[in-house]
């Protein structure tokens, strides 16, 4: 089943988040199936915390930014989204290489999205889980 109510290519995802934390991060959205969403983050020193591994909030904001974009790509133009809450459970250390986050949603309500957003490395080993929760609103020029 199609949940994308947007049709965007790779290349316009990716073109959205110049002059973001996603650029900053240098998250790239590599993929939209039907019903997920998938993009990849370079593990370098970054995005590292003191001891050298992947830092924790390095991966919330990858898990963020692809489980909010997957809600942007699900909702009408009149409404916006913003993330509610997110939980991580960090599971394996990572020090260099590429890891790959995959959105998929686990409820797609009038009011809210909850999506699964696992994080694997270059083995499919996982990385961390998480659980993002975003409010869907009407866009009442909340941004301007």
């Amino acid at each position: 089943m199609i949940i994308w109510n947007k049709h965007l290519t790779i290349n316009e995802l990716n073109e959205q988040t110049f002059h973001t934390l996603a650029d900053t991060l240098a998250i790239k959205f590599t993929e939209i199936g039907d019903n997920f969403l998938k993009a990849v983050m370079p593990v370098t020193e970054k995005v590292h915390q003191p001891y050298g591994l992947l830092h924790g909030g390095a991966s919330a904001a990858l898990a963020e930014t692809v489980g909010s974009v997957a809600s942007w790509l699900c909702i009408k133009d009149e409404q916006i989204c913003v993330g509610m809450e997110i939980n991580c459970n960090h599971l394996k250390g990572k020090r260099n290489g590429i890891i790959t986050a995959t959105a998929r949603p686990l409820h797609l309500g009038v009011t809210s999205h909850v999506w699964d957003i696992r994080i694997c490395d270059e083995n499919e080993k996982l990385i961390c889980i998480s659980r993002l929760t975003v409010a869907v609103l009407k866009n009442k020029n909340v941004l301007k």
